[in-house]
């Protein structure tokens, strides 16, 4: 089954990744797949101000932590168009800084997707951010169907 107009929630993170082999395993050259990546919005006040100490140093840490999350939202575009490009599928994205399940409903509701996918929370065991993605929020506020991929590290999916 193929679909035509999906929106897919990925930020490069490994649940994310297998996301996006969904969605694009999920594609035909007539599907158009809107990307949707989301900064959330607690990394818009982290200075370091709890452990710098002047206004110097904290502007060029805030300016190198931006200048870090940059880079990775545009690796990440770039990854994601590449492969859909090379599959031949109608690649658009969007990047929004706030609470990831707010701005993942702004945009499922602005459109009529036939499907949104995006990546389960990372394991308890995995390293990193835990995901500040308020799943009952989404659930109750979506029109279009969800499909969330299991992370590849739960046991049995993963290497």
């Amino acid at each position: 089954m193929y679909y035509t107009h999906i929106l897919l929630a990925s930020h490069g993170t490994p649940g994310a990744c297998a996301a996006e082999m969904a969605a694009f395993n999920l594609s035909s050259p007539d599907t158009s797949l809107h990307h949707l990546i989301v900064v959330p919005d607690f990394w818009k006040g982290m200075l370091g101000d709890d452990w710098l100490n002047n206004a110097i140093t904290q502007i060029r840490y805030g300016q190198y932590l931006e200048g870090e999350l940059e880079k990775e939202v545009q690796d990440n575009i770039n990854r994601v168009s590449a492969e859909a490009k090379v599959r031949n599928i109608s690649y658009t994205y969007e990047f929004m800084l706030g609470k990831p399940a707010e701005c993942l409903l702004k945009v499922a509701n602005d459109a009529d997707f036939d499907l949104i996918i995006m990546g389960s929370p990372r394991p308890k065991n995995q390293e990193g951010l835990k995901s500040r993605m308020h799943c009952e929020t989404l659930l109750r506020g979506l029109s279009s169907p969800l499909l969330i991929i299991p992370h590849p590290d739960i046991k049995g999916m993963g290497s």
